[in-house]
């Protein structure tokens, strides 16, 4: 067990997760209700990569983030508002982009967050121009890259990798490993068994983390900023982790073996913090079951607000674009 984080850190990190857990089964329903139209992916499962990407994050610095079409954790974990994810969720004018991004497509610049990505790895070489840009600049902000483990096999992924490598970019690329590429297990698609092994050939270092335990992953994350700030080159970072849901909002996930689901909910990430506080006396039992109501409603409340908001007009199609 690496070196345990402040009660106050830990709270916080536990808040967010739950914050995350409930408001993505919320977004589920939702599009079962047709309040949200078209898909989404939900990252139920994977909350603790998110929050320990978001501790280590230094916006005002200039620390940027990009990721997936998975990233609504990343995003809430950043900094988005309950209200403002909701509504972009919704399509309203009082989204994060202004309702026009809707699932796939969150962004903050103030948060960090330039971008979620429908297109995969799309989000690598976009972390290597902000990456350089503080490199030429000398601001000492560090790019972190989200991508699942899918990202690994396309070409995005290798060359952002070998120039990043090259030219020595601060640079981070976090690899979310939740086992399945879309509907096809990591195994059957790649020849080696970790995404980090592929950081040898390009001289890059590497790390493996248990992706479900949030401390874990900031520590590691936190070495892998470390070395960029200090000009030593970026770093591939691999989350073991685990989706509960399928893919998208249609599946049901029939390609996973039996009692796997089972066994990665036995290592929840939400749980694991929360009983190592219990143990560590930081939280009671009472406190932690008031936390998840706490989540809870602010989530239904986020919701109910969301929903009286405007659609935008129009007119705002004509806004925001390039002519």
């Amino acid at each position: 067990m690496t070196q345990a984080l402040p009660a106050e850190q830990r709270r916080h990190m536990l808040t967010r997760m739950l914050e995350i857990r409930y408001c993505e089964e919320r977004i589920q329903e939702l599009f079962l209700e047709n309040v949200i139209r078209g898909t989404t992916h939900l990252c139920i499962g994977q909350e603790g990569v998110s929050v320990a990407m978001a501790a280590s994050i230094d916006a005002p610095r200039g620390d940027t983030v990009t990721c997936t079409y998975r990233g609504h954790g990343h995003a809430l974990a950043l900094g988005i508002t309950l209200e403002s994810m909701l509504a972009e969720m919704m399509g309203k004018e009082a989204g994060c982009c202004k309702g026009k991004g809707g699932s796939m497509h969150l962004t903050d610049i103030n948060l960090g967050l330039i971008g979620t990505f429908a297109v995969i790895g799309a989000g690598l070489p976009i972390t290597n121009g902000a990456a350089l840009t503080a490199q030429i600049k000398g601001t000492g902000a560090v790019s972190v890259s989200i991508f699942g483990d899918g990202t690994a096999n396309i070409g995005a992924f290798h060359e952002a990798l070998n120039l990043a490598a090259v030219w020595k970019l601060p640079a981070v690329f976090l690899c979310e490993n939740n086992l399945y590429g879309e509907y096809s297990a990591y195994a059957d698609t790649a020849p080696v068994p970790n995404v980090a092994d592929r950081a040898l050939a390009y001289g890059m270092a590497s790390e493996i983390v248990d992706g479900q335990d949030p401390e874990l992953v900031y520590a590691a994350i936190q070495r892998a900023m470390e070395r960029a700030r200090s000009g030593e080159g970026p770093t591939l970072v691999e989350a073991k982790t685990y989706r509960y849901k399928g893919h998208s909002r249609t599946d049901t996930g029939p390609y996973r073996p039996a009692g796997e689901l089972e066994r990665w909910m036995q290592r929840d990430p939400i749980n694991i913090l929360g009983e190592r506080m219990i143990a560590d006396g930081q939280l009671t039992q009472a406190q932690f079951d008031q936390m998840h109501k706490d989540a809870q409603q602010a989530v239904q409340t986020a919701t109910e607000w969301a929903m009286a908001q405007p659609y935008p007009p129009y007119e705002a199609i004509l806004e925001d674009i390039w002519v």
